[in-house]
């Protein structure tokens, strides 16, 4: 699919695509109301909406929800685009599948502030898991009876914990899509870094992309 992306916005790799096909298998119709959080280009957003889907779509950056705009007018799709932090553009409503990409880089920093300007599009904080953890604490509480939460992730950022949280919230989970890569330009800049934290073997420059699953039960 084409898609436009400018500077600053993160570009729809592996992590994208997995979380796309994840998406594909849903069974989405016209009644269907998803949310996709950190939209960047709205890729995820855009195959939601492809299925007939009524989709809304948040990001942190002004820059990433001019872009999805612009891609989802490129596509001839409806999706209802909002700003803000997480979840909070959209308190009190209600989801039938809820998607999310967020930042899981460990940055390794010793502080819980993210990176800032293109970086905010993938560090995790000091152990990748600050976005993760917000998402798995709230993002089920948005779910409709019998919705399902969408996550993509690295292994490097701790699968156990994010099924641990999310079965903590109420949700049924399981792995549903591995893929393995080699690393990227930001991953391969910090394999020093993950060797050190002992998320990697030495001279180990791949990760795991995972999606998890959870499920509302009805």
């Amino acid at each position: 699919m084409l898609l436009i992306r400018p500077p600053g916005v993160y570009a729809p790799q592996g992590d994208t695509h997995l979380l796309v096909s994840c998406v594909c298998r849903e069974p989405l119709h016209a009644s269907s109301r998803v949310l996709d959080l950190c939209t960047g280009t709205g890729a995820v957003a855009l195959a939601a909406s492809g299925k007939g889907a009524q989709v809304t779509a948040v990001d942190l950056s002004a820059r990433a929800v001019a872009t999805a705009w612009l891609n989802a007018r490129l596509h001839h799709r409806r999706i209802r685009l909002r700003r803000g932090d997480l979840l909070a553009p959209v308190a009190g409503q209600r989801f039938d599948l809820i998607t999310a990409n967020p930042p899981y880089v460990p940055a390794g920093t010793g502080t819980s502030a993210p990176g800032c300007g293109a970086a905010l599009a993938w560090d995790g904080g000091p152990d990748g898991r600050l976005l993760l953890d917000r998402i798995c604490r709230t993002a089920p509480r948005l779910l409709a009876r019998g919705g399902v939460l969408l996550v993509v992730q690295s292994s490097l950022a701790n699968v156990p914990a994010t099924l641990t949280t999310l079965r903590a919230a109420g949700l049924r989970t399981t792995v549903v899509a591995r893929r393995r890569q080699a690393f990227g330009p930001v991953m391969t800049a910090r394999a020093t870094l993950f060797e050190r934290l002992r998320l990697i073997a030495p001279g180990e420059r791949e990760e795991e992309l995972v999606v998890v699953r959870g499920v509302r039960e009805r």
